[in-house]
């Protein structure tokens, strides 16, 4: 098998089910009508509700949801073999990911815009609604710490992403004015866009901006405030706007190279069913493998974008489809991209860090005129899918730099040559740092907007206390500190499939809300086929956080008490939380 038939396969798997069973959900399901007045329109506020051109509303959706759920969670799942993670990713998406996405959106936007918590409260129970709130503020609070981790381990590793990203910010601000202020018409100020996005990446080549982990901890803080709490039009409609081409490129080329390539497969299609991954501890793929790949394959984060942001800027509802459903699946492209980079030129990339960390080390002994023994490079089927972390010694390649090597490496092997390395690895650590950077701002975001639904039944018993806590500067700081003290642990191996965790056990409660919406609002005979796949997605999420808690997090806790017990807490609350939820769901079901 090669990355060319496998990257062909899901190209047309993705365009084929968009226009059919994507098309048959839209016309037979929500019965989309550009007749029924979007809430952007008949709410406009200027800061939240605003009406986006479908390009933009794409461009902000995509990046948000994106981030770096479909490039870290597939590398790191190549430890069960290309094969495995590859299924979940395809099946995850036609089944429960594009299913999810548009119906939380479009629910949302028949509901003024209210979150999917919103919506459950109203069809299932206020119970659920408040437990599946709290549920959702906590995954919004690990996505903050899981985010702002794998950004300030980039940029503290790589001073030319950690200013390419910067030197954008102030280019989506530059556009922003362009299209709001100047009211320049959309194909000339994205022309404007794309160059000073190009202007923005070259000056991080030349001009990086260094700092250490801690240091861009404080600085992601304070921005993911600011960024939360001013008016979308300001800096998240252009920045996403504009980094969704950087994706775009990026997708464009892994795409020609994986196909022209011609590349055969250097990890095994099949691996081990439990090889060490998560903690340090023998992860067996079901039920753990949820807890790996994330957004790649399907998300309940996206259901939080879909009827936080988005919904509120959807200027028809014929637009929803592209929006919603057509994100999903250019994400699941990406991370089939993703796999056929790291599983095509995964082994030479850990070969040519080898050698270059043996260059390094003879070099050194050299100086000092000592012996050299140049270091082993151990592979076995066990510990294959994590080369990246631990080889030997001091060398380790992380599933971001992993990514980054290995796309680079699939470039240089096609007529695609002709682009400097230089500029495909910065092109390749902006897809993880900008799209997490996205991602981490609109989290904070709809961590306010979660924070003060969640606060409304204090309005009428302690008036000036929730005015002073939903505050929206007030309302972006609470999860940004709580996000950022968890991050500045480090601990990587126990942020992530926390995340991961919390977010496919909101997949599936999300879903199921999308079902009992299809069921009593729009009484489509369709809703099956969001209810089933809910069920199973729960059942396996709902394992894999028992087995996280009980096998996992005793060593992280061990290391680091205060986050590790912070994550304990914050699970096992979520995991009662989500016991409730389904009871009621099945009450729901019965009447």
């Amino acid at each position: 098998m090669t990355t060319t038939v496998i990257i062909i396969i899901g190209f047309l798997i993705y365009v084929g089910l968009y226009f059919t069973y994507g098309k048959k959900i839209e016309r037979d399901v929500v019965r989309a009508s550009d007749e029924n007045a979007t809430p952007s329109q008949r709410l406009y506020d200027g800061v939240d509700y605003i009406p986006a051109h479908k390009a933009v509303l794409f461009g902000h959706h995509f990046s948000s949801i994106a981030g770096a759920g479909p490039l870290v969670g597939p590398a790191m799942a190549l430890c069960w073999g290309w094969l495995p993670g590859l299924l979940w990713v395809w099946i995850g998406n036609v089944l429960i990911g594009s299913v999810h996405d548009y119906l939380a959106l479009m629910a949302s936007v028949r509901y003024d815009g209210k979150s999917v918590q919103f919506v459950a409260t109203d069809l299932i129970s206020k119970r659920t609604g408040t437990a599946f709130y709290w549920i959702v503020f906590f995954l919004l609070i690990l996505v903050v710490a899981a985010f702002a981790n794998i950004i300030g381990l980039m940029f503290a590793k790589t001073p030319e992403i950690s200013g390419a990203s910067i030197y954008m910010t102030i280019a989506a601000l530059i556009l922003g004015a362009l299209i709001y202020r100047v009211k320049m018409n959309l194909p000339g100020a994205t022309v404007i866009g794309i160059v000073l996005m190009a202007l923005a990446i070259w000056l991080g080549s030349e001009i990086p901006i260094p700092g250490s982990y801690e240091v861009w901890m404080v600085v992601l803080f304070v921005y993911i405030i600011i960024a939360a709490a001013i008016p979308v039009n300001i800096l998240l409609q252009p920045r996403d706007y504009m980094n969704s081409f950087l994706l775009y490129f990026g997708i464009a080329i892994g795409f020609i190279a994986a196909v022209v390539s011609f590349r055969g497969f250097e990890y095994p299609m099949v691996t081990t069913f439990s090889p060490i991954l998560l903690g340090g501890k023998p992860t067996p793929f079901w039920p753990a493998i949820p807890l790996v790949i994330a957004c790649g394959s399907l998300s309940g984060f996206h259901s939080l974008v879909a009827s936080g942001t988005s919904s509120k800027q959807l200027s028809k509802e014929s637009d929803g489809l592209f929006v919603g459903y057509g994100a999903m699946f250019t994400e699941g492209f990406l991370s089939t991209v993703i796999i056929c980079a790291i599983g095509g030129f995964g082994y030479t990339a850990i070969q040519n860090a080898h050698a270059a960390q043996a260059a390094a080390e003879a070099a050194k002994a050299a100086a000092a005129g000592a012996a050299f023994t140049a270091p082993t490079l151990a592979l076995t089927l066990d510990n294959w899918g994590d080369l990246y972390t631990k080889t030997t010694g001091a060398l380790k390649l992380s599933p971001p730099n992993m990514i980054v090597q290995c796309f680079s490496d699939m470039v240089a092997a096609t007529f695609l040559a002709f682009i400097p390395v230089k500029i495909v690895k910065i092109i390749a650590g902006l897809w993880i740092s900008a799209f997490a950077l996205t991602t981490l701002d609109t989290t904070n975001r709809l961590a306010r907007y979660c924070l003060v639904e969640m606060l409304q039944p204090l309005k009428n018993k302690a008036e000036v206390l929730y005015n002073a806590l939903t505050f929206r500067w007030t309302a972006s700081l609470i999860p940004a500190a709580i996000g950022i003290y968890l991050a500045w642990s480090n601990q990587f191996t126990i942020l992530w499939p926390s995340f991961s965790a919390a977010n496919q056990l909101i997949a599936s409660i999300a879903l199921m809300t999308g079902a009992a919406y299809a069921s009593k609002k729009l009484h489509s005979k369709f809703a099956i086929m969001a209810t089933v796949p809910a069920w199973i997605l729960w059942f396996t999420v709902t394992a894999a956080i028992i087995w996280f808690m009980y096998v996992v997090m005793p060593g992280a806790i061990a290391k680091q008490p205060g986050p590790g017990w912070t994550v304990q807490i914050i699970m096992g609350i979520m995991l009662l939380l989500n016991i409730l939820f389904i009871v009621d769901f099945a009450k729901s079901g019965k009447k």
